[in-house]
């Protein structure tokens, strides 16, 4: 993939993962894409089923065609073949001829009576706990050069580091809202610890202390029995069901 080539797919591919709300999403749209890439590359129509990994378990998540997904679907109901190979490899496997091929055989008889002539597995990296691989069907032998399987070797290295960086952004943001929510719920703590403080004329530890004897013996996250003292407040009767 030559570089001007790379940075247009990875322009596309940005397009699609803004386009998506979560992955097995932005899995549907790159197999349509890639299909439509490779056989604009390759002069040929090829087809691409999309297989996705998490905790060493596979399934078919998306295809640019029911026919890739039918495809697809007969390697993870055999257990084996190219694509889950290249998952469990990490590298590109190729089937160049299911009429000649023996690694596959009761696989490669089921490609072929639905007029599938050779397979490219190209594995995709996500993250920790998940993987993809990309699967592609061509009609005939011979289509899947070694130019083309470049093409869709480099072309599955950018999605994948555009899925990791959406991944890791994910985190991040679900990271920040998790401090925010946790700020949030501080606030409202500290803010009841003055009120209950102000009505008992105690310390901020004895505040706390009950608070935090209240939320024993409710059995209530402290959080919402701050939040129980500021509603009491706000709803017009100045009072808190706590002594000191």
């Amino acid at each position: 993939m030559t570089n001007n080539a790379g940075e247009e797919a990875l322009l596309q591919l940005q397009d699609l993962l803004m386009g998506t709300e979560n992955v097995e999403d932005f899995l549907g749209q790159l197999s349509e894409f890639s299909a439509a890439t490779l056989s604009h590359a390759a002069g040929a129509e090829i087809e691409c089923g999309v297989t996705l990994q998490r905790r060493k378990k596979t399934m078919t998540v998306a295809g640019s065609s029911p026919r890739a997904v039918i495809l697809d679907r007969i390697e993870q109901s055999l257990g084996d073949g190219p694509c889950i190979e290249a998952l469990r490899t990490r590298s590109v496997v190729l089937l160049a001829d299911v009429a000649t091929d023996p690694r596959w055989p009761a696989y490669q008889q089921q490609l072929a009576a639905h007029g599938c002539r050779s397979t490219l597995g190209v594995p995709l990296e996500i993250g920790a706990d998940a993987a993809a691989a990309l699967n592609f069907f061509a009609p005939g032998t011979g289509i899947f050069t070694q130019d083309i399987i470049d093409e869709a070797s480099g072309f599955a290295d950018l999605a994948g580091r555009s899925l990791r960086l959406a991944v890791r952004i994910g985190t991040e943001q679900s990271r920040a809202e998790d401090l925010r929510a946790a700020m949030e719920h501080r606030t409202s703590i500290d803010l009841a610890c003055g009120v209950i403080m102000a009505q008992n004329r105690c310390s901020q530890e004895e505040a706390m202390g009950i608070l935090t004897r209240v939320s024993s013996n409710r059995n209530q996250k402290l959080r919402d029995v701050a939040a129980d003292v500021l509603r009491n407040l706000t709803d017009g009767t100045v009072r808190t069901h706590f002594e000191a």
